[in-house]
């Protein structure tokens, strides 16, 4: 896989996209079927030929596209806020979990059994997310910085919804540690903002023509 901005940019299209989806199923209590397939497919592509190919092309991240685009130009808004946090958090975790291969094993050892029995079933399966959240509940909820996933307590206490949102931050280690394997870092998401932003917006005029 090359290492450029249009690279780094689609990784952090792929987290804000999965963060976005944290925050709706918290306090909509619904997600985007296509996102969800999106996110359990990075997930299960952990060989990929390109980070395209790990979300399944580029016009799988449209949403994560334009949130990079509202949020590098300063719209404070704040739900725009809240999903910013949670990237943050993400890529904190992340970098943590890149020092504990123990762990990193385990989580490959429990993405391999989600992915066995997706094979059985299919990728978006009750069971194959239960098996996803799992994953996440046992190794990355343990971890610090805590994510605090704010929203409705109907939502968040809802076994299937409380599911997808683990499933989704999950997705988004996944493209964290994409970032990171292509290049990114605090300094260049502090100051390489408005090159990823222009990255970005080129990339959906060129979905549109």
């Amino acid at each position: 896989m090359s290492d450029s901005t249009t690279d780094r940019t689609l990784a952090l299209a792929g987290l804000f996209q999965a963060a976005a989806q944290v925050q709706h199923l918290a306090r909509e209590g619904t997600s985007d079927p296509d996102m969800l397939e999106t996110a359990v497919a990075s997930i299960f592509n952990t060989k990929p030929s390109s980070t395209e190919a790990v979300f399944g092309g580029r016009d799988r991240l449209k949403a994560g596209l334009h949130l990079i685009g509202e949020i590098t130009n300063r719209r404070s808004a704040p739900p725009l806020r809240e999903i910013t946090q949670y990237v943050v958090t993400l890529l904190a975790l992340e970098r943590q979990l890149a020092k504990r291969p123990a762990m990193l094993d385990q989580i490959g050892e429990g993405i391999e059994r989600a992915r066995n029995q997706a094979e059985h079933f299919s990728p978006s399966h009750a069971y194959v997310l239960s098996n996803l959240s799992a994953v996440y509940s046992e190794t990355i909820s343990t971890m610090m910085p805590k994510i605090l996933v704010h929203g409705s307590q109907a939502y968040l206490t809802n076994p299937e919804i409380a599911t997808r949102i683990r499933v989704f931050l999950l997705a988004g280690i996944r493209a964290a540690v994409l970032w990171r394997q292509r290049g990114g870092s605090h300094w260049r998401l502090l100051f390489g903002r408005s090159a990823i932003a222009r990255t970005a917006q080129d990339m959906l005029r060129q979905m549109q023509t």
